[in-house]
């Protein structure tokens, strides 16, 4: 079973996003960590490799400040590990480049997030897809493989959703894939053998950008909050309606 799981580096959701005066990201003193939905997946992977056996390959498009991030889903459980040099725009940039280094190699499925925490886009992996012409399920909260296929299950408005599949296929995988409670943490023998499992760094082919980012700002900053008593309804209305201006 050859597996390949998807992962991108994102900063910490605790950390203080801020911009330069060129309206960039700035990335000093950011810590940057696997996207969750991510984590999420390759956790599964390394639950399929236990049960059926094969191998996990991670796939990651992003410079050498990515490498802690890749090393660390090394140490979690993957055999290897595939850096893309290079420092995508957009999504589709980021599932070309993926799909180009996929369209020469051998693999059952692909396991990916959801969405990235950073921008959110949910396009990555339903990209990959489409490039490859293979089937996608996205919002997966379920995946067992047999003989002939997967079964998946995948979250839906109001309920749950059951999936025969052929492979190879790609899932954009969520919470419930797995549980926050399973989720990996790596031990000392992991980080030791992270140091000696390959990392291949490949130069990218065919690099398309589609989408060039004019400006980033802050969100305005919150307003103070005017806190009332209880009983003090008179008080209230009156904020409401000259301050708050919403009655």
């Amino acid at each position: 079973m050859n597996i390949i799981v998807c992962i991108s580096s994102v900063p910490d959701t605790t950390s203080k996003i801020k911009f330069n005066e060129n309206s960039e990201f700035d990335s000093n003193g950011i810590q940057f960590i696997i996207n969750p939905y991510d984590e999420f997946g390759l956790t599964k992977a390394v639950k399929i490799k236990a049960k059926v056996g094969g191998t996990i390959t991670v796939v990651s498009v992003g410079d050498i400040s990515s490498e802690p991030v890749i090393r660390k889903s090394l140490a979690i459980g993957a055999d290897k590990a595939i850096r893309i040099n290079a420092s995508p725009k957009d999504s589709f940039e980021t599932a070309n480049l993926i799909s180009n280094y996929l369209k020469n190699i051998e693999y059952d499925i692909i396991i990916a997030g959801r969405e990235s925490i950073d921008y959110n886009g949910s396009a990555v992996p339903c990209m990959i897809a489409e490039i490859l012409d293979i089937p996608f399920i996205n919002a997966c909260i379920g995946l067992e493989l047999n003989n002939n296929g997967a079964e998946l299950v995948r979250e839906i408005d109001g309920g749950k959703e059951f999936i025969s599949s052929s492979l190879p296929l790609i899932i954009g995988g969520q919470k419930g894939l797995v549980e926050e409670s399973e989720l990996l943490i790596p031990n000392m023998r992991g980080i030791m053998q992270s140091r000696t499992k390959p990392l291949e760094i490949i130069d990218p082919e065919n690099v398309v950008n589609r989408i060039k980012t004019t400006n980033l700002e802050n969100p305005p900053s919150k307003k103070e909050c005017k806190l009332v008593e209880g009983e003090n309804v008179k008080e209230l209305i009156a904020l409401l309606q000259n301050e708050a201006k919403v009655i």
